[in-house]
């Protein structure tokens, strides 16, 4: 049975029953045995909490709340913040019709070109062809994409060499630059610096504004390439030659407060009938806390969480007995192609409850050992590489008061491999509770 339009205001575990007992928006509830939240990693918005926001007389909306018959942007006069990637997309179109639009940047976005085309139908009739051959080698990837990075270091080639590979992924386009590149992009300092430079000279070369080339493409790298998310774009440092078009630095001029008809910051005012809000998600945890979930011994998810994200294969907490989520914190969500990790994870969390039933157990609930070790090594391995020197939602650095954490496992093909021995050794980590006996499966 499917509940459309059904919100879920709270979840709390009943140990008499062993049952999970969810109250709806509608004020109904509902007992089921499994607790399977499929929120995603940014189900979250996040909306900074500008002082005067309540006394702005325009519209104001977050890009992931806009409104579905959409907002004409002609005429109007737009104050965009933030530059990720719908940040990039919303500028883009309002530039063409806002008759003014003030983008308000904290740092500059690293973007690529996007580089698309249209597929005729023979490209699509022989793609079609490769389908599942590229489904399967997705799993075996790290990003989950059709392409792995090289096995080859940055430094084990020549400058020509490396131009040469940096270019071909730049005229291929998306997000190659990024996942298909050398193998310690994200590991060494010095590769990363050499893909900075390459992605730097490429776009000022298109910023006809020398006042804006250093904020746009600074000389130094804000971050490590790629250890924020990369946008894509489609003429996005064009519009920088716009009379209608203006960059605001928040490092050098923060935002004040909101104003009924303007934002003020340390250099004045810029009138505005339209805010948009492109800041990102609670990445992570932020849709799960929201749910008001509470497993044993009235422990609620946000304070289990209170220190850290913890999830065993990111997908199981401890204290919360027969709940698993996908596409959530820990596990390859944010670091890979969201339909990969959603369906090995979903394929993973059926044949788990397929051999629950086969086995007659009746409850499972992860070990805090295998939750701790789980978590520790996720944080092991972003210690590794460069992730850790950016500011990012990746690290949790995106909204004020969250501890900085990395929230995403780095690999698909590894993180595959590791659920798969999970299941061989019939679900080791986990507090297994059969009716008339209890297995502790860790090993």
């Amino acid at each position: 049975m499917m509940r459309m339009g059904s919100g879920v205001r709270g979840a709390h575990y009943e140990k008499e029953t062993k049952q999970w007992r969810l109250q709806l928006d509608s004020d109904k509830t509902v007992s089921t045995r499994f607790l399977l939240p499929a929120l995603g990693f940014a189900s979250k918005p996040y909306v900074p909490n500008f002082p005067g926001l309540e006394d702005f007389e325009g519209q104001w909306f977050h890009t992931a709340r806009w409104p579905q018959q959409g907002v004409d942007l002609s005429g109007r006069k737009v104050a965009l913040i933030g530059t990720g990637a719908s940040g990039v997309q919303v500028a883009q179109e309002a530039a063409k019709s806002a008759s003014k639009l003030t983008l308000y940047q904290r740092t500059p976005i690293l973007a690529l070109p996007m580089q698309q085309k249209k597929l005729s139908e023979e490209d699509q009739e022989r793609d079609k062809k490769g389908y599942a051959a590229i489904f399967e080698t997705r799993k075996q990837t790290s990003g989950g994409f059709e392409c792995q990075s090289l096995d080859v270091s940055a430094l084990e080639v020549d400058e020509k060499a490396r131009t040469a590979h940096f270019e071909d992924l730049w005229q291929q386009g998306g997000l190659r630059f990024w996942y298909h590149n050398f193998a310690d992009l994200l590991i060494n300092r010095e590769a990363n610096r050499h893909a900075y430079d390459f992605w730097r000279d490429k776009v000022r070369a298109r910023i006809v504004n020398p006042n804006l080339v250093e904020l746009l493409a600074p000389s130094e790298p804000p971050h490590p390439f790629g250890t924020k998310r990369p946008s894509l774009e489609q003429g996005y440092y064009e519009i920088f030659a716009q009379e209608n078009v203006a960059l605001v630095d928040l490092k050098a001029t923060p935002i004040i407060r909101v104003k009924p008809h303007a934002i003020e910051t340390d250099d004045g005012e810029m009138e505005c009938d339209l805010i948009v809000f492109a800041t990102g998600f609670d990445a992570g945890r932020g849709g799960l806390i929201d749910m008001n979930i509470t497993g044993t011994n009235s422990l609620s998810l946000s304070h289990a969480w209170e220190d850290r994200v913890r999830a065993y294969l990111g997908m199981a907490v401890a204290g919360f007995p027969n709940m698993l989520f996908a596409y959530g914190p820990l596990s390859p969500s944010g670091f890979s192609n969201g339909p990969t990790s959603a369906e090995i994870q979903g394929d993973w969390i059926c044949d788990f409850l397929v051999w629950m039933r086969e086995n007659g157990v009746d409850l499972f609930e992860a070990d805090p050992a295998a939750e701790t070790g789980w978590t520790e090594m996720v944080a092991q391995a972003g210690a590794m590489t460069l992730f850790p020197e950016a500011d990012s939602w990746y690290m949790g650095a995106n909204i004020p008061g969250k501890k900085r954490q990395l929230i995403n496992f780095p690999s698909v093909s590894g993180y595959v491999a590791l659920c798969e021995d999970v299941a061989n050794e019939e679900y080791r980590g986990f507090v297994i509770d059969k009716p008339t006996s209890k297995e502790h499966l860790t090993k």
